[in-house]
């Protein structure tokens, strides 16, 4: 008799359950057409990559994300996102320990009283000078892989020759490890509009082992999308 908990058992056990779910799938759907090649290409046919309509001032406009410094007695990375010159920017703490380790939380309380760009930044100034500061690593040193785990379409709700076209939308998983295979790696999961492409564009070394990674992709779905940055916390996983 073969070990319940042996791995061909878990193995099957998994097949067995997946057909299950396949099968119960099957038949709350039973009603449904079957899926036809022109409908399976309906996603990339009537959902347009309408980068072309972007005005050259859209282009140069986007979020860009700044690493400010290491607070180390809060196990925190300050990060400050900027939004434009008129519009506040908008600060977050980049967890390094405990149940949030690797969680880019909005520092809200900053914001509740006054939103003020002017004072926002004065604030941001002031904080900067008392954290310790981060060290440039060497891109090349990383690679970035993506990988799609949901895709759908949105229409975009901008004036304008493209206001009228649907756009696609994508969970975008980023994982970025070492070249070499030895080091710290890490990974998230964002939002990502037109098309699913993302770009390594930088990666700093926080010490003790851990780094962070600049990832830059469409994700802002102002018209046809702008550019948006994320941090990634990269860490060996050990304790």
């Amino acid at each position: 008799m073969r070990d319940a908990k042996s791995p061909s058992a878990l193995i099957a056990l998994a097949r067995t359950r997946r057909m299950q779910r396949a099968l119960a799938h099957a038949y709350l759907h039973r009603g449904a057409p079957l899926p036809t090649l022109r409908s399976s290409l309906g996603y990339m046919t009537m959902t347009a990559c309408v980068a072309d309509c972007v005005a050259d001032e859209d282009a140069q406009r986007g979020h860009r994300m700044r690493v400010l410094g290491v607070a180390r007695a809060e196990a925190v990375v300050y990060v400050v996102e900027d939004l434009g010159e008129d519009e506040a920017p908008i600060i977050y703490r980049l967890w390094l320990r405990g149940p949030r380790t690797g969680h880019l939380v909005p520092v809200n309380a900053w914001y509740e009283l006054a939103d003020d760009a002017l004072a926002v930044r004065a604030r941001i100034d002031a904080i900067a000078a008392t954290l310790e500061p981060v060290h440039a690593s060497t891109p090349e040193a990383w690679m970035l892989s993506t990988r799609i785990v949901q895709r759908r379409a949105l229409r975009s709700s901008s004036p304008g020759a493209c206001g009228d076209l649907p756009i696609r939308k994508f969970a975008l998983q980023l994982l970025v490890e070492p070249v070499n295979g030895h080091g710290p790696s890490g990974q998230t999961t964002v939002t990502a509009f037109l098309r699913p492409h993302a770009q390594l564009d930088g990666v700093w070394s926080l010490g003790g082992g851990d780094a962070i990674a600049r990832i830059r992709y469409t994700g802002i779905p102002s018209g046809p999308g702008l550019s948006k940055d994320t941090v990634v916390l990269l860490t060996s996983g050990l304790d």
